[in-house]
């Protein structure tokens, strides 16, 4: 995402900001391996929010470091195989935290809850139990009727009516009439 679309303030702007929030919040799976690259700093997981994990990492790191200066011998294998075993374990942890993580800030952003999301205190719904079953039967018929006509290649009106003018003035023509309009277009063009 380039940097002027990341400063861009869209918050109220419906789906659009959600999904420029998204893309700025989300994990890569790259970056969280690049940072394991240098896993006796933990990077990864601080990425990853996972700062208890991040935290043993460098703890680790000392102790081998420690034990190798002061303590003769081997000891310091013991932090060192602690630490390359933290280490692969990590590195087949990565890919499933990062789904984990990346599905949970989709549902916080998506699902969230806010003065926007919420309607009117008293708000029942359109129709409630008191409401006139015939009414509600003619409301809904007329909504299904006007979704029929909004549907691509319905059946025309009649000819010869006043519905015909007022269909012809009112809908958008289908795909196909659409393509048929294009072709004699064409065809007009290539004639001239």
């Amino acid at each position: 995402m380039a940097k002027a679309w990341q400063k861009l303030n869209l918050e109220g702007g419906g789906l659009q900001a959600v999904n420029a929030l998204l893309a700025q919040k989300m994990r890569s799976r790259a970056r969280a391996y690049i940072a394991w690259a240098l896993f006796p700093l933990g990077l990864h997981r601080f990425y990853l929010l996972e700062p208890r994990g991040g935290a043993v990492f460098p703890v680790l790191s000392l102790a081998v470091a420690a034990t190798a200066w002061l303590a003769p011998g081997w000891w310091w294998l013991l932090p060192l195989a602690a630490l390359l075993g933290l280490a692969v374990h990590d590195l087949f942890w990565i890919e499933g935290r990062v789904v984990r993580l990346n599905k949970e800030l989709r549902m916080q952003l998506f699902l969230r809850k806010g003065k926007a999301n919420r309607p009117p205190r008293d708000y029942r719904g359109r129709y409630t139990e008191d409401s006139d079953a015939e009414a509600v039967k003619r409301d809904l018929h007329a909504y299904k009727a006007v979704k029929e006509q909004e549907r691509a290649g319905h059946p025309a009106a009649k000819p010869g009516t006043r519905e015909e003018d007022g269909a012809r003035a009112s809908r958008q023509p289908s795909f196909n009439e659409q393509e048929a309009m294009l072709r004699e277009l064409a065809k007009r063009r290539d004639k001239s």
